[in-house]
C-alpha cells in the first residue's frame, strides 16, 4: 500500500467521487493554498481498510491525514489548517 503519510505542510484526503463534503473541502483546501494529495476510495480501494480503521469500521469521506500521522473525518478547512500549523 502506498505511503498515506504527508509530508510536513500538507495532508492526505481519502474521498470519493459521489462525497460533496469531499469536493468542498478540496475546494477550500485549493482556494487558500493548503497543498493535499487525494486518494479516492473508487479508484484506489486498497485504502478502504485504513480509511474503515481510522472511522471505527466505517467508510467515512473525506478522511484526512496529518503529517503526524493522526486522522479526522471531515475537518473544516479552520481545524485543517489548525493542525497544519501545529
Amino acid at each position: 500500500m502506498p505511503k498515506v503519510t504527508p509530508d510536513e505542510g500538507s495532508i492526505t484526503m481519502f474521498t470519493t467521487s459521489w462525497c460533496g463534503y469531499c469536493t468542498r473541502l478540496k475546494g477550500q483546501l485549493t482556494r487558500e493554498g493548503v497543498p493535499f494529495t487525494e486518494i479516492n476510495l473508487e479508484t484506489s480501494p486498497e485504502h478502504i481498510d485504513f480509511v474503515e480503521q481510522v472511522n471505527g469500521g466505517n467508510r467515512t469521506v473525506p478522511t484526512v491525514v496529518f503529517p503526524d500521522g493522526s486522522a479526522a473525518t471531515n475537518p473544516s478547512l479552520s481545524e485543517v489548517k489548525q493542525r497544519l500549523a501545529g
